[in-house]
């Protein structure tokens, strides 16, 4: 999928570490940037002479100008930068990807922490304009880290009986026990057992935000009841997970001699080969001279999910792939590490 040069229209702060960027989309490339409900972008650029992309959810409903809400993050070279972006400047767009959207759902509970409140914006907009039920419970440290406060704001306003939001801060006191605190698997259990929220009656439930939370999060839903397929989850960071698998043996043997990859993209083969010195595909491909489709580089978006016709890989994490997928033989670029000989892997079967 290739990257647009797309203008920054506006930049606005939206919390004390945080600004909402829309960009221009120019008439010829409004097909490729049709979204829907929760995917991101991948935004690219060149800091300090470093070539950076990064993933950045979609803020805004289908139909609406093209947003995304960037917090700025300790030690995050991406996330630096944007905070000074200004009208005018250009970046590297690539069109909407990922699978965490909503449908036709009716009574939805959405989940969030932090910055995982950016794809919750256009889900729950989309959902209040068609009429559904939505309860918002958002975590944050304090009043002014709240993203999007006053968008939120103006959505209860504009939706009375339609929206429910419940704000949880960890480091600032508010007037009702329950509400300070962080997200967790008892604090959901808490506002569960209160009634004031039903995730037994919601059809769709959202979860974004760290990875720690969402572990804890899932896991009450599933104790309170929640079928799984009507969880969908987006982890923002690795936080609190397991870390990535070391290399097995057989992958380490494969790599001794050099594997020989193929690579197909749109409908063209290339080859190279990696070595033990590479740490996945995509650092094989990029050592090589080739570039193959990623952003996060964490098993998180599923930007570079491909399908292995040929010998076969391990991955250090997988956060997106479902079971489905990997019996299918998907897999993810940037986390794989072949374990036979040669490798081909298919970016266009998707």
């Amino acid at each position: 999928m290739a990257f647009h040069e797309l203008t920054v229209a506006k930049v606005e702060r939206v919390a004390e570490d945080a600004v909402a960027v829309t960009f221009d989309v120019p008439e010829s490339a409004k097909g490729a940037f049709d979204w829907r409900p929760g995917q991101f972008l991948t935004l690219r650029t060149d800091v300090d002479g470093e070539d950076i992309r990064r993933s950045y959810s979609i803020a805004s409903p289908p139909g609406g100008p093209l947003m995304v809400g960037i917090r700025a993050v300790e030690d995050g070279r991406f996330s630096t930068f944007a905070q000074g972006l200004e009208p005018g400047q250009r970046l590297n767009v690539m069109p909407p990807e990922g699978r965490f959207v909503s449908g036709d759902e009716e009574d939805l509970l959405l989940i969030a922490a932090g910055s995982g409140i950016t794809p919750m914006m256009a889900i729950a907009s989309d959902a209040l304009a068609r009429g559904a039920q939505v309860t918002l419970v958002y975590g944050n440290r304090a009043l002014g880290t709240i993203m999007f406060r006053d968008r939120i704001d103006a959505l209860k306003d504009k939706y009375l009986g339609q929206l429910t939001v419940i704000h949880l801060l960890s480091r600032e006191v508010q007037d009702v026990p329950l509400f300070n605190g962080r997200i967790d698997a008892e604090k959901v259990s808490i506002l569960a057992k209160s009634d004031l929220i039903s995730p037994h009656k919601a059809d769709g439930v959202f979860l974004c935000g760290p990875g720690e939370m969402i572990d804890e999060v899932r896991g009450a839903l599933t104790n309170l009841g929640v079928a799984p397929e009507r969880i969908h989850q987006e982890r923002f960071t690795a936080d609190g997970t397991a870390p990535p698998k070391p290399r097995s043996k057989a992958a380490e043997v494969a790599v001794r001699d050099g594997v020989t990859i193929e690579v197909v993209m749109d409908g063209a083969r290339k080859r190279f080969v990696m070595g033990a010195e590479d740490g996945s595909v995509v650092d094989a491909a990029a050592r090589a001279g080739l570039e193959l489709p990623y952003s996060c580089k964490g098993g998180m978006c599923c930007t570079c999910r491909c399908r292995v016709t040929e010998g076969a890989t391990e991955m250090a994490v997988n956060y997106s792939l479902e079971p489905w997928e990997i019996d299918a033989g998907y897999t993810l670029a940037c986390q794989s590490r072949p374990i036979s000989k040669t490798l081909t892997l298919d970016f266009d079967a998707v």
